[in-house]
């Protein structure tokens, strides 16, 4: 599935201010399980946090992509976050993360997930893709953003 197809303006969150790595996977959480009825923000937050364990989702260049497969999720669900400020996400290349991208599929989606993640990542290896998100000022930019870069990309 395109990533654009994850997203909703509703799903986009512009310069939130979350100081730590255990506070924005809250706050992405509490906003991925309202979208699901069946879902509850505790269940999704000990997913992204159990996924977090295994290996940081910071990817590098200011960029995390938490993720995890979930039961009780019945569809692919993306959520884009810019910081305030960077946090510290033990990212691969050490700097702090200020753009996130949180990924939740279906547990038997295994490989749109890694699909999926493979074409955020590639999204997101790109300066200015990067930089054009960085410098949204407001959620309805940034998920504008966000599309035109996703239709480029998939």
């Amino acid at each position: 599935m395109p990533i654009s197809e994850l997203l909703t303006e509703s799903l986009t969150l512009c310069h939130i201010d979350a100081v730590s790595k255990k506070r924005v996977l809250e706050i992405a959480s509490e906003t991925l399980a309202a979208e699901i009825d069946e879902l509850e923000a505790e269940d999704v937050f000990s997913a992204l946090l159990n996924r977090e364990r295994l290996g940081s989702t910071g990817i590098g260049d200011g960029v995390a992509i938490p993720h995890c497969r979930l039961a009780g999720c019945n569809r692919a669900l993306a959520l884009l976050i810019t910081l305030k400020e960077p946090i510290d996400f033990d990212a691969i290349d050490n700097r702090p993360v200020d753009l996130l991208c949180c990924l939740l599929v279906p547990e038997d989606a295994a490989t749109e997930h890694l699909q999926t993640l493979a074409g955020l990542a590639e999204l997101f290896s790109q300066s200015e893709i990067r930089e054009a998100l960085r410098g949204a000022t407001d959620a309805v930019t940034l998920f504008s953003r966000f599309m035109n870069a996703a239709g480029q990309g998939s």
